[in-house]
């Protein structure tokens, strides 16, 4: 319980139908340890943790509050600062929900001896076929599984998520229903709990000190190695930026490979973020044991990506996606999720794009 709208509603539907609930809030990160000009927000805001003890006393059901800073600290921070020192674009929430949310969440379940957890995602979960299919919600537009496609067997089969067959309105209205008349007006956050300004970059200079030093000054290149321009350091750019480039080339000008050996930044044109392949490893398959060679499906690069029908072939341990038609701004480190109809097949961390 974030305290926020979705999770509190899913709570209090799950009460009202006779489970024995139990709240838990989970402290991620300190945000005021790391140096930033904003208060805490979204899941580390010390109002939501009131806002979630409240409902929970309102309704008679117990609430506590896990710190899970360190492990939360030791697995995601680290990996988001090395993920963008080896030139690539991490995704921290799909990693904490994979790796320490639903984690940390069993461990607590299992010894408060609750037989299922339950978030306010929306996402849909079915047994069909001895396995656990993780399918898109019934509202499209707050859809979650693209960022859920890391949990296993284990995480989904003891997971419930009441949310995944309504709309985000119909939601609104439950809360307004019960008494939550201001919770049902609350607005929601997208920031990443831990950069709560949206500046990652100063956020990883704020996390390694000597880090601008060290990177400042490398060159924009276009395509054919021609020197355009210096930079402010390789980690502070990402795959498809136009804006804050700080270069004028007389046309809009991308960022298209990031080289981090030599602190370069490659710029070209639009079209040449075209591309029609790419590797996806690390992968976690759901709705089949391993992904049929040769299945043709959806693949979907970004969270907000409507997804490009593609064809799918094993390639050692990871999988090889041609895109039918070429995409734009494949970002390794990225997550990379393959949709069957509605249904989540796998998914994977972008390796590399061509």
């Amino acid at each position: 319980m974030s305290g926020g709208i979705d999770s509190t509603v899913t709570a209090l539907m799950l009460h009202h139908q006779g489970y024995e609930v139990v709240g838990i809030t989970m402290k991620t990160w300190d945000y005021a340890h790391s140096g930033g000009g904003k208060k805490e927000t979204g899941c580390c805001n010390l109002d939501s943790f009131n806002d979630a003890r409240q409902a929970a006393v309102d309704h008679g059901f117990p609430h506590y509050v896990f710190d899970i800073r360190e492990e939360f600290g030791d697995f995601v921070i680290h990996n988001f600062v090395e993920e963008y020192i080896a030139g690539r674009t991490p995704n921290p929430c799909v990693l904490c929900n994979t790796h320490i949310k639903w984690s940390a969440l069993l461990k607590r379940a299992n010894a408060l001896g609750c037989d299922y957890i339950a978030t306010g995602h929306y996402v849909r979960v079915r047994e069909e076929n001895g396995r656990h299919v993780l399918s898109k919600a019934k509202d499209l537009t707050k859809d979650q599984s693209y960022v859920l496609w890391g949990l296993g067997q284990e995480c989904l089969s003891r997971s419930l998520y009441p949310l995944g067959s309504y709309l985000k309105s119909e939601v609104r209205q439950m809360a307004f229903d019960l008494g939550y008349k201001e919770l049902s007006k609350k607005a929601e956050s997208y920031e990443i709990c831990f950069v709560p300004d949206n500046d990652y970059r100063g956020f990883l200079k704020r996390t390694v000190p000597d880090l601008e030093a060290r990177v400042n000054g490398g060159n924009f290149v276009l395509a054919d190695g021609t020197i355009v321009g210096q930079h402010k350091g390789y980690p502070f750019y990402t795959i498809g930026q136009r804006k804050g480039l700080d270069i004028a080339l007389g046309k809009p000008m991308f960022v298209t490979h990031i080289l981090p050996d030599t602190n370069t930044v490659v710029l070209g044109e639009a079209q040449d973020l075209q591309q029609s392949e790419m590797l996806v490893g690390g992968l976690n398959y759901i709705k089949y044991a391993a992904v049929p060679d040769g299945l043709e499906a959806v693949t979907r690069i970004r969270y907000k990506d409507a997804g490009m029908m593609s064809t799918i072939t094993h390639e050692g341990d990871d999988l090889r996606v041609r895109f039918h038609h070429a995409v734009s701004s494949i970002a390794p480190g990225q997550s990379a999720v393959i949709y069957e109809g509605d249904d989540v097949v796998a998914g994977g961390i972008i390796q590399k794009g061509f």
